[in-house]
């Protein structure tokens, strides 16, 4: 499998990586998930990417793979320790739940933690990025990042602070591309590409009562005509996101085996030829609205 340097970091990661936040939410067995981390690891995939507020994925993740810790990167997310949505930015708070993310993992430092989805607001103020620093000077962490979206993405760039972003880039989903992406690459910064084939929105036949709806409805109005071209779809729409300038890796969640192995198989295709690339631009600027921003 491909591996590409993120950024400044010393890590060269593979361009596809594991997305825990399914495993967790779906309530997926410590069975399933030891077959499904150890063939994506033996198939060479050496990313794994989760969040304390994916339920009990980092528990799952540290029981099935935490005695193969030296095959892989580990990335973390902190900010909302006691669910998502409920955002919690204080220092002390934040260093707690990094110290029970560890606990979980099976492991005294993780390769990168993250503030996730944190305001505009509490990144200007300072305190919650101090916190990750003050992290990374006690070993817990290597490096720090920043996961979100928009102009709170935008400012963490600028800020300088943070060696990584993780942000929405996918066929339904491009404000990065123009708004946050060529600032980050000028900064040097690892970028790793959340949601990378859009949830696979468009195999809904009706709009889905869930958090990808927008992406649903996004895609019905770019109508892609690739998107009715089957098990190819998600070829393409994945091979546009790694086409990315800028993007090192994107991060896939399932929890089906199979699957996993399916998109690996994706990646043999190799790049995604550029007038496709372009023609997905195109149509993009073509009809997107201004209020299609980055999801989180």
């Amino acid at each position: 499998m491909e591996r590409r340097k993120l950024g400044r970091t010393d890590m060269t990661v593979s361009v596809l990586g594991f997305g825990g936040s399914e495993i967790g939410y779906q309530r997926a067995s410590r069975r399933t998930v030891a077959e499904l981390l150890g063939s994506a690891l033996d198939a060479g995939l050496n990313v794994i990417d989760t969040a304390e507020c994916y339920e009990d994925s980092e528990e799952l993740i540290g029981k099935a793979v935490g005695v193969r810790r030296p095959e892989f990167y580990l990335f973390t997310k902190c900010g909302h320790g006691r669910g998502w949505g409920k955002g919690e930015w204080r220092p002390a708070a934040l260093l707690k739940s990094i110290e029970r993310s560890l606990q979980r993992l099976r492991t005294d430092c993780v390769d990168l933690i993250q503030l996730h989805s944190c305001s505009l607001a509490e990144l200007r103020k300072g305190d919650a990025i101090a916190a990750l620093e003050r992290a990374r000077e006690r070993g817990m962490a290597r490096y720090i990042g920043y996961s979100g979206d928009g102009a709170a993405a935008r400012y963490a760039i600028e800020s300088g602070r943070f060696d990584t972003l993780q942000t929405s880039v996918s066929i339904a989903d491009q404000e990065a591309l123009d708004l946050v992406l060529p600032l980050a690459r000028k900064a040097r910064m690892g970028v790793i590409a959340k949601r990378p084939i859009a949830n696979v929105a468009w195999r809904y036949t009706r709009r889905p009562e869930s958090y990808y709806a927008d992406y649903w409805m996004r895609l019905r109005t770019l109508d892609y005509p690739f998107l009715r071209d089957g098990g190819a779809a998600v070829a393409t729409a994945l091979g546009f996101t790694l086409s990315v300038p800028g993007v090192h890796t994107a991060i896939v969640g399932t929890t089906k085996p199979a699957r996993w192995q399916a998109n690996a198989a994706l990646l043999e295709r190799g790049a995604l030829p550029k007038r496709e690339f372009h023609a997905i631009r195109a149509r993009w600027h073509a009809v997107a609205e201004p209020s299609w921003a980055g999801q989180e």
